[in-house]
């Protein structure tokens, strides 16, 4: 079982729009998914998070109607869709893969999640 790559980030103005994506082996994939973002100096946050079957959804309230998360399991990959975004949106974005959908939402130590992507920067100017 093999980690779970991303692609995506990079630069782009405020109010503008970046789309992030996270391929996984097929085992990696059939879980729970969610992408967290840390910035320097605070611990990792919970942004978004997708079942399994890619019906339910869950959003930080700093995202929510910004961001939509999104999976493809043809693929074997997730999505974050980022839309208007601010300069506080900057981050380290991480996705995650985890069994149980709701540890993904609510844990205190998103570090105990088993399965990360490597990361990816994205940067939102004024």
């Amino acid at each position: 079982q093999v980690q779970p790559v991303q692609s995506g980030g990079g630069l782009v103005q405020a109010g503008g729009s970046l789309r992030l994506s996270c391929a996984a082996s097929g085992r990696t994939f059939n879980n729970a998914m969610g992408w967290f973002r840390q910035t320097p100096g605070k611990e990792r946050e919970f942004v978004a998070a997708i079942s399994r079957s890619g019906i339910t959804t869950y959003y930080a309230d700093s995202v929510k109607g910004r961001f939509t998360i999104s999976r493809d399991n043809a693929k074997n990959t997730v999505y974050l869709q980022m839309n208007s975004l601010k300069p506080e949106d900057t981050a380290v974005y991480y996705c995650a893969a985890h069994p149980d959908l709701a540890k993904i939402v609510t844990t205190n130590d998103p570090a105990t999640l088993e399965y990360w992507g490597q990361g990816t920067q994205v940067t939102v100017s004024s």
